[in-house]
């Protein structure tokens, strides 16, 4: 068949109906705190910052094929060198981001260094025990509270970048104005992640990533290097993980090692987010973390039932849809709001 007859596309009906449809949200979302109330922009940010730890644990093992149980270590360590930075070095908290990624990046060097001698479960026990290691080594770090933890100084507070300029645009209290710049934050982190994830898969790197994923024996016998992709993955999703944890922590105000590395809240409950929504897709962890926030919020005030409905709710998908909900969705209608596949199509 003739070469030129034929163009290589991704793009399909659905999906360029879908960007159009994510621009007008995007919009609208930018604008959703002239309008809406502070309990909203705060559950709006809970399910922002979630995604983005979901995306990047999903980049990590859905795509990259290391199902790590460590990312609180990340998360953490992200969360303290902002704090520290504050306290200590008198760092704008909003410019403290970069300290909590970049200090996240630094870790994540010895520790896939570590952890890439093992495999399979072993590997997941050993991101684990290196973030344990982290969690006992902050706790004894005085100079931010130590084993209980502490408190923003107000003076950090009120020093942050635009709070002053959303106080004069939105009438609104400090408090208040600082919500809706972490906010803003969130949604800038979320859509980057969700953005940069989805270029990066379109690309060589990323059709060498799934190669890997699929079967790494046959990648290599093609050419794609196996360790440079599993560092590439593996320090990305340390460095946006990172500044995702010093995020939460500055909306949040306060911090402890306890709160801060904790593997439910940043690590059991974002794989819930991936494998309910399905791994291996975009799609998945934005379907996953609407449909956690909707049972967190239906189900919170029953203690112990909640976390026990929640596995539930995960053992059910994994028996009755591996694919996650977005897989049986995707299947049933072969829609893909993100394509990755090239197709081949004939000119007309």
């Amino acid at each position: 068949m003739a070469a030129g007859k034929y163009t290589v596309v991704t793009r399909t009906a659905a999906s360029q109906a879908a960007a159009l449809a994510a621009l007008a949200l995007l919009v609208i979302a930018v604008a959703l705190p002239a309008f809406a109330s502070r309990s909203l922009i705060q559950d709006m940010f809970f399910i922002l910052t979630m995604l983005t730890l979901a995306q990047f644990w999903n980049l990590l093992a859905g795509y990259g094929g290391l199902v790590s149980v460590g990312q609180q270590a990340f998360v953490g360590l992200g969360a303290y060198m902002l704090f520290g930075g504050a306290i200590l070095w008198g760092v704008n908290p909003v410019a403290g981001l970069l300290l909590s990624g970049v200090f996240a990046l630094l870790l994540a060097i010895p520790m896939a260094f570590f952890a890439f001698r093992l495999q399979g479960a072993y590997f997941a026990i050993g991101t684990w025990v290196v973030a344990e290691v982290v969690r006992l080594s902050v706790a004894q770090w005085k100079a931010v509270g130590g084993g209980t933890g502490t408190s923003l100084p107000r003076d950090a507070r009120d020093a942050m970048w635009g709070v002053e300029w959303i106080e004069m645009i939105f009438d609104t209290r400090a408090s208040a104005a600082r919500d809706i710049l972490a906010y803003w934050l969130a949604l800038a982190l979320a859509v980057a992640t969700i953005g940069g994830i989805y270029l990066f898969l379109r690309t060589k790197r990323g059709l060498a990533l799934a190669a890997l994923r699929d079967n790494v024996e046959a990648a290599r016998s093609v050419g794609v290097d196996s360790a440079r992709m599993k560092w590439l993955v593996f320090l990305v999703a340390a460095f946006g993980t990172g500044i995702a944890g010093g995020l939460i922590f500055m909306q949040n105000g306060r911090i402890s090692p306890d709160s801060a590395f904790s593997i439910i809240d940043w690590t059991a409950f974002v794989i819930f987010i991936v494998v309910i929504g399905g791994i291996g897709t975009i799609e998945g962890p934005i379907v996953g973390v609407l449909v956690f926030f909707a049972l967190q919020t239906l189900l919170a005030d029953f203690g112990a039932w909640y976390l026990m409905v929640l596995g539930g709710v995960g053992i059910a998908v994994m028996l009755f849809s591996p694919g996650g909900l977005w897989g049986l969705v995707s299947g049933r209608t072969g829609i893909e709001l993100f394509p990755i596949r090239r197709r081949l199509n004939r000119r007309d």
